[in-house]
């Protein structure tokens, strides 16, 4: 028999509430026991000394493009005791015929008055930081480029080697052993190398089968389409199988050939701003270890029966791929309060998100698909259904130790998408931003130079389109 705290859902049990704006995304399959947390000695990956989200990233083109410009903007650092800790030059795409800068600068010194002095003399400025505010206000730092997820990819709200004391593998030295093993794998990865390889015991491999098999005769009847378009064809190409718990470098090269989605081990528990970041450039961070053997239907953290399980297959599917990249761009340089309102839309829709299909409700979040006791709640008629819309779902409270009270549905992934978009666009920000897929770069479009360029490929796009019209 099940107890109580089997069937519930609920979170990982580390407090992220002492992190100011930061909060936990993953739903796990059972709860805790009410309890303090108490955390084991060690583990802690989270380095002290500089930490690189602290700097502010500034860049500019200086209004005249002649010999020494460079040189004379940086004078002003230091005139105001700044030191920088990078600086990189192209050619500008806001500014015609002129190179932009971005330099990165160390805490300390007159920020302020070295700031407001290059921006009087630059014919574009703009200002990257998480700590950095002064009349213009403030946009928290945001990765660029792909390989600068590295940069938060392990300032972690909690290491995965630590567990609470009443997690079921607390007493259990092998596991815990087992869990920092996976815990040093994803901390020690860097974008651009193979996905760690692990080599799962009997043991993992008997836990993964039990949970495996009880959800597998849910799917059918209760998970939405699109899942079970996806599902045979994970068994097929990446092992997807009772008796085989799949590696993460296969499932991403399937992904990334079905919708361009890459998988990322994670260390530990990120916040929702980097996670969501990660999505913006379709990357979804994804643990590698199992649940512990004497409670193989409840953890009381993500583990890789809920992310291969639930999350995986809708990632595969284009629709909803670009709904969840949607969230992750909404999230890009936005206010702390717009993170969390973006988070709890995060957790009704990929985590327990509801659809109609052919008149019948289905499952499509994850923290339902990877949970059949809440699965089968959720479709039982008991819980109250609202329809998703954005505004009204960032700011409805939750539960996070027992079953949802209330439930969104979506009448479709591109409705959701649709809603989303519009939803973005109430977010105050003075830019836009938009993912390149050749260069796995974001794109401010914050600049009539920049705007006019990305018009000219759309109209291409255009001409295309139109010239395959002519030949049908």
């Amino acid at each position: 028999m099940i107890g109580v705290a089997e069937q519930h859902g609920g979170w990982a049990t580390s407090d992220p509430m002492d992190v100011p704006g930061k909060q936990p995304l993953y739903k796990t399959e059972g709860s805790p026991p009410s309890s303090v947390p108490t955390l084991m000695d060690g583990g802690n990956y989270i380095k002290e000394g500089k930490d690189a989200a602290k700097s502010t990233c500034l860049i500019f083109s200086p209004k005249a493009d002649e010999v020494g410009a460079l040189a004379r903007s940086l004078k002003m650092f230091e005139e105001h005791g700044v030191n920088l800790l990078h600086i990189e030059s192209r050619a500008s795409l806001r500014v015609p015929n002129q190179y932009e800068f971005m330099v990165e600068c160390a805490p300390g010194g007159d920020l302020g008055s070295a700031i407001e002095n290059l921006r009087q003399r630059s014919a574009y400025f703009s200002i990257i930081s998480r700590n950095y505010k002064d009349n213009m206000g403030t946009v928290p730092w945001f990765p660029r480029r792909i390989r600068e997820l590295d940069r938060f990819a392990n300032q972690i709200l909690s290491y995965g080697a630590e567990l609470d004391a009443d997690h079921p593998g607390f007493t259990d030295e092998k596991y815990r052993a087992r869990r920092k093993y996976f815990a040093d794998l994803a901390y020690h990865y860097k974008h651009g190398e193979p996905l760690p390889h692990v080599d799962y015991t009997a043991e993992e491999t008997e836990t993964w089968g039990k949970v495996f098999r009880e959800l597998t005769k849910l799917f059918p009847k209760n998970a939405c389409r699109q899942h079970n378009h996806v599902f045979p064809l994970l068994i097929e190409n990446c092992g997807f199988r009772e008796d085989n718990i799949p590696q993460l470098e296969d499932i991403s090269n399937f992904l990334r050939d079905s919708t361009g989605f890459t998988l990322r081990p994670v260390a530990g528990l990120l916040s929702s701003r980097d996670f969501l970041a990660g999505l913006a450039f379709r990357v979804f961070h994804s643990t590698q270890y199992i649940r512990h053997p004497s409670r193989p239907f409840y953890t009381p953290e993500p583990d890789v029966c809920h992310e291969l399980l639930g999350h995986v297959p809708l990632l595969a599917d284009p629709a909803f791929a670009q709904f969840s990249q949607e969230i992750g761009l909404a999230s890009l340089g936005a206010p702390d309060d717009y993170i969390e309102k973006l988070a709890t839309c995060y957790w009704f829709t990929v985590e327990f998100g509801l659809c109609r299909q052919d008149g019948t409700l289905k499952a499509y979040g994850a923290g339902l698909l990877s949970s059949f006791g809440e699965l089968d709640y959720a479709l039982s008629g008991k819980p109250e259904l609202r329809p998703f819309e954005p505004a009204k779902t960032a700011l409805q409270k939750y539960p996070i130790t027992e079953y949802q009270p209330v439930y969104y549905v979506a009448e479709s992934f591109e409705d959701a998408k649709e809603k989303m978009i519009k939803y973005a666009q109430t977010i105050p920000r003075q830019f836009t931003v938009r993912y390149n897929p050749y260069t796995q770069s974001i794109e401010m479009l914050d600049s009539k130079p920049h705007v006019l360029q990305l018009v000219h490929g759309i109209g291409r796009e255009i001409q295309i389109l139109g010239d395959a019209l002519k030949k049908l």
